[in-house]
């Protein structure tokens, strides 16, 4: 009974898992530039164009390994091109997380933990938003996790082929994001305590295990590898400029120190995917007394869980679930750039592991009594139901899929069937959402070349299509290469459309198609 009670406790879980993934997710997936770019990528990967980057990194000028464009192009091919699929095959991985985290707190704790964990990382509203849409970060929840739980096999069996497989999925995680690197840092200290706990003798044991972890990592890296050793290694030499330069947006902690900014990842990592603490932006409408008593409460759960953590008896679960936290948080106080809250990706589902174990504990603690089962279902219920309260389904859908295609839709249309320039003014988004539904109409837009590579200025067109995502949008002189290439112009109609303003721009009477000096 109790076996059939933990299969039905789980199935409903991955149930309500997959529900809160997969509900309406083409009217509440982000689809933006960075989502464009991804897709007209893959596009010309399914008409036979391969490549060996993958996306360009927004906090750098270098690229990613191509492996998440070749993961999501069979979903795009099944949905007819569709953005939507990709979004799909997030959220399958999301809901394979959900059982990954229950199959491993079962292993490292038992399956009440697991289930506990599972169905607190099921709902948290800032992991099922991240489940939800197309981006490369996004599979580093399950990648990390599953990684580090062969590494743990690796390990306790003393298995080459768990090693191998360890760098193997170190080198698609990698491919992810690169900050993926603090995982292998993790990799590398565990593997190094396990060989001195385990009181191995032979340094060559150490060696060969290492030397497995690199042979796997070369194969699953293999198609980023290719292209730097055939371009003389161009992205590998901005990763050390990726870590240690600042960027301009999200949370900004520049003004802190390292030890600073350790403190605010390690409450974030607890607070922002476990109890859904406010965003920084939204903190304003609470009151400053309830955010300080659920600060405490929240740092208190975590150093408990901490403190439990410790009193396990397997100390090999121990050190590699404390590394992954040790590390992960602290090594952030080296990373002087923005930290958003999907850098801690990789670190999704520590927090859950930590607290399912706590809550047990608590559960049954026999000094705690009836006091300790009270406790431990009143914070659990409260994690759980709080969270349905961020889910995105309480806003509006954005339906950016769709707005995206009918805008591009619409700008074809005032075309005339003939070659057209496009131009975005935007405050931060870029224009390959709207160039994949022109690519999927056939009708690319024609991209104004520099006045060096096109003296004639044969890629001028005679209009120019404008969006205008930009409230106070003046497209006349506006210095955009894309407006101010196509020269002195005039506006030839103008229309609201969804959230948009389009225009469309001639070439001024008298002007022709000359290049206007004075846009240059």
């Amino acid at each position: 009974m109790k076996k059939k009670l933990n299969i039905i406790l789980l199935s409903l879980i991955l149930l309500l898992s997959a529900f809160l993934r997969l509900y309406k997710i083409s009217d509440y997936m982000v689809f933006l530039g960075d989502e464009g770019r991804d897709v007209l990528v893959v596009k010309q990967i399914l008409e036979g164009d391969l490549t060996l980057l993958g996306p360009r990194s927004s906090a750098g000028d270098f690229f990613t390994g191509p492996v998440y464009y070749y993961m999501i192009a069979p979903f795009l091919w099944l949905s007819g091109l569709d953005p939507v699929g990709p979004a799909v095959m997030i959220a399958l991985l999301g809901i394979a997380t959900v059982f990954l985290i229950y199959y491993v707190a079962s292993k490292f704790f038992n399956k009440s933990v697991g289930l506990v964990a599972a169905s607190l990382y099921a709902v948290s509203p800032l992991v099922v938003v991240y489940s939800r849409s197309s981006w490369n970060p996004n599979p580093m929840p399950f990648f990390t996790l599953l990684l580090l739980y062969v590494l743990y096999l690796a390990v306790q069996n003393k298995s080459w082929k768990y090693f191998l497989a360890v760098g193997f999925l170190y080198g698609i995680a990698l491919q992810l994001h690169y900050i993926e690197l603090f995982v292998g840092v993790i990799v590398f200290f565990f593997t190094l305590f396990s060989y001195f706990y385990l009181k191995r003798k032979n340094v060559f044991v150490l060696i060969k295990q290492y030397l497995l972890l690199l042979g796997g990592f070369l194969a699953g890296f293999s198609p980023f590898l290719a292209f730097e050793i055939r371009h003389g290694f161009p992205n590998t030499r901005t990763i050390l400029n990726f870590i240690t330069n600042g960027d301009q947006t999200g949370v900004d902690l520049s003004h802190m120190n390292s030890i600073q900014i350790i403190k605010d990842v390690f409450f974030r990592v607890f607070a922002r995917t476990l109890w859904d603490y406010p965003a920084i932006d939204s903190q304003k409408l609470f009151n400053p007394t309830t955010l300080l008593i659920w600060q405490i409460v929240i740092v208190l759960g975590a150093f408990a869980s901490i403190y439990y953590l410790f009193r396990i008896k397997n100390r090999l679960v121990l050190a590699l679930l404390f590394m992954w936290l040790f590390f992960g948080v602290t090594l952030f106080g080296f990373y002087e750039k923005i930290i958003n809250d999907y850098n801690f990706e990789f670190l999704f589902p520590l927090p859950f592991l930590l607290t399912g174990h706590l809550l047990y504990r608590i559960y049954k603690e026999k000094k705690f009594k009836f006091l300790g089962k009270v406790v431990a279902v009143s914070v659990f219920l409260f994690i759980f139901i709080h969270s349905f309260y961020g889910l995105p389904f309480r806003k509006p859908a954005n339906r950016q899929v769709n707005q995206a295609r009918t805008i591009s839709e619409f700008v074809l249309s005032k075309t005339n069937d003939k070659p057209f320039n496009f131009a975005l003014l935007t405050g931060g988004n870029s224009d390959h959402a709207y160039r994949y539904f022109f690519s999927l109409n056939d009708r690319d837009p024609v991209i104004i070349e520099n006045p060096e590579k096109d003296p004639e200025r044969k890629s001028v067109s005679d209009q120019l299509m404008i969006v205008c995502e930009d409230i106070n949008c003046r497209p006349l002189g506006h210095p955009l290469f894309e407006v101010a290439g196509f020269g002195r112009a005039e506006i030839d109609g103008e229309w609201d459309v969804s959230v948009v303003k389009v225009y469309k721009l001639v070439h001024y009477k008298g002007d022709g198609s000359e290049f206007s000096e004075d846009k240059r």
